[in-house]
């Protein structure tokens, strides 16, 4: 059972160098992200006059990162050095962006007129659920074998495929961090519970699933013969 792996960590975790440079790795990494995501949608918005966009959804992604503690993969501690490098590196991003482009406001995620708080919230399960699931089978299985080569390709396939489907209905966030940079820097909460509650119960769900039933679970291997 995964629930028997989850671990709080030992206090010392927080300050291992090895745990740091992880930490730092996600501060890096999410700065990035949130900076090409969010700036994308700033540079859309400027080309068409405010046209209608919303800024896209190592971890990156705080809903991963808890799939990964839920499932035993990851220990409370560590989980939480990664959470505050994600927020701070959104946050930094999005402080870099509304400089870089003259004070230009930062779009927050929203809901599209018509979109109700239970609509969103099940968009954003669902889609958060497929992103850490596909994570959990390329990435993080021990038993991926060659799948784990495609694994950046496979992620980068199911948020594609999720933003077209719920993108203009939520933004299709898919991830608290990209959410917190431009809501705190745009000061814009409106609706902004969706977008944690979402992926963190659909994160969740994947990490508690795959890890339960494909990782914890031995199954004897069925027979190869060509029928």
């Amino acid at each position: 059972m995964p629930i028997r792996n989850i671990a709080v960590g030992r206090p010392e975790e927080a300050t291992h160098p090895d745990a740091l440079k992880a930490a730092l790795a996600e501060f890096i990494s999410t700065l990035i992200f949130v900076f090409a995501g969010s700036g994308s949608g700033m540079a859309f918005n400027k080309l068409t006059d405010n046209g209608a966009t919303t800024p896209a959804g190592g971890h990156v992604n705080p809903a991963v990162t808890f799939g990964a503690f839920v499932g035993g993969n990851i220990t409370l501690l560590r989980g939480i050095l990664y959470w505050i490098a994600q927020l701070l590196g959104s946050t930094v991003a999005c402080l870099l962006l509304k400089f870089a482009t003259g004070d230009l406001a930062v779009p927050a995620f929203g809901l599209s007129s018509g979109v109700g708080v239970s609509n969103a919230l099940v968009f954003e399960i669902v889609m958060t659920f497929g992103l850490v699931y596909t994570v959990y089978a390329t990435a993080v299985d021990p038993k991926k074998g060659s799948l784990g080569t495609i694994a950046p390709l496979a992620i980068g396939f199911i948020v594609g495929a999720n933003i077209l489907a719920g993108g203009a209905f939520d933004g299709a966030s898919m991830n608290p961090a990209v959410s917190f940079g431009p809501a705190l820097v745009s000061w814009t909460w409106d609706n902004h519970w969706i977008y944690w509650v979402g992926p963190l119960i659909g994160g969740g769900l994947a990490g508690l699933i795959y890890e339960f039933i494909f990782i914890s679970n031995t199954h004897e291997q069925l027979p190869t013969t060509d029928y």
